[in-house]
C-alpha cells in the first residue's frame, strides 16, 4: 500500500466518523477555557483587577472591553456561535497583549508568555479559517436560515401560481 493510498484511507476514515468536527470542538473548547477562566476570575474579582490593570496603564474602559471580549469571544468560540468573529477577536487580542506587555525578553518568564500568546493568537487564526466545523451553533442557524428562505421561495412561488392562474407554465423552485 502507499503512502497516497494511506493518506486516503485515513482520510476517507476520518471523513466516515466525523473526526474534523470532532478535533474542532475538541480545539474550540480547549482554547476557550483559557479565556472563560481568566473571565470569569477577573470579573469576579473586579475591583483588585481593576486596580492591577490601572497599575498597568489599563484604563477601566479598557478592562470592562477586555472582560467582555473574553467572556463573550469565549462563550462564541466554545459554542459554535459566530466563532470566526470571536476568534479574530481573541486572535487580534493575543496579538496586542504579547506585543504591549511581554516585551522584556531578558526574562524568561515574560519570554515565555510572548510566544504563548504568539501561539495562541496563531491557532485562533487557524480556527478562523477552519470555522466551527458540524458540531457547532453556526451551522444550526445556517440551516435554519437556509430553511426558512427555501420556505419564503416556495410561498412566493404558490402566491404567483395563485395569483396568476391564467398565465400557462409557471416553474417552481423545487
Amino acid at each position: 500500500m502507499t503512502l497516497t493510498e494511506i493518506d486516503a484511507k485515513l482520510t476517507g476514515l476520518a471523513t466516515k466518523y466525523h473526526i474534523r468536527d470532532a478535533a474542532l470542538l475538541a480545539g474550540r473548547l480547549l482554547l476557550s477555557i483559557l479565556f472563560l477562566h481568566e473571565g470569569v476570575t477577573l470579573a469576579t474579582h473586579f475591583d483588585a483587577a481593576a486596580r492591577a490593570m490601572a497599575a498597568q496603564g489599563v484604563g477601566l474602559p479598557l478592562f470592562v472591553a477586555t472582560l467582555a471580549l473574553q467572556l463573550g469571544a469565549g462563550l462564541a468560540i466554545a459554542t459554535g456561535l459566530l466563532t470566526r468573529l470571536g476568534a479574530i477577536g481573541l486572535g487580534l487580542f493575543c496579538l496586542a497583549t504579547a506585543m504591549l506587555f511581554h516585551t522584556d525578553f531578558a526574562s524568561q518568564n515574560e519570554l515565555l508568555h510572548f510566544e504563548k500568546d504568539l501561539a495562541i493568537a496563531g491557532g485562533m487564526f487557524v480556527l478562523t479559517v477552519a470555522s466551527a466545523g458540524r458540531l457547532s451553533l453556526d451551522r444550526l442557524v445556517v440551516a435554519y436560515l437556509q430553511k426558512r428562505r427555501r420556505d419564503r421561495e416556495m410561498l412566493a412561488a404558490l402566491q404567483a401560481v395563485e395569483s396568476h392562474a391564467w398565465v400557462g407554465e409557471v416553474k417552481l423552485p423545487v
